[in-house]
């Protein structure tokens, strides 16, 4: 399920934030502890990879949309969550945006503050509707 495979995406990103190992074993152990299928887990592989990929370009972007504070101040979490969706919505072109949205929405809830949904909802659909 590609909600699973978000989901473990969003650890591995999420350790990255932290300098965490990006190697293919550290992936491949979380994608087993997800219990993701092949086609999950080349799914989450590919969220992961453009991630790394556009990293920078897209904390950018980020921190340009969230004008009232400081981009260290974004929680981990949060800011690992829309990095996923803001990859998808930039590179992945068979993803519908609110597709996106909606699933960081709902890691957000998931892994976040309780104010996080809302705040990633409000950031990426300021982004998608510019």
């Amino acid at each position: 399920m590609r909600s699973d495979a978000r989901e473990a995406a969003f650890k591995i990103v999420f350790a990255d934030l932290f300098g965490g190992d990006k190697e293919k074993n550290f992936r491949a152990a979380v994608y087993r502890h997800a219990q993701l299928g092949e086609e999950d887990a080349a799914f989450a592989e590919r969220i992961v990879s453009t991630v790394l990929a556009h990293k920078e370009e897209l904390a950018k972007e980020i921190a340009d949309t969230v004008t009232r504070f400081a981009d260290y101040r974004i929680y981990p979490a949060d800011k690992a969550a829309m990095l996923i969706a803001l990859a998808e919505i930039r590179y992945m072109d068979d993803i519908p945006p609110v597709v996106s949205v909606s699933e960081a929405t709902a890691i957000a809830r998931k892994y976040s503050t309780e104010k996080s949904a809302d705040f990633v909802n409000g950031v990426l659909g300021g982004i998608i509707n510019k």
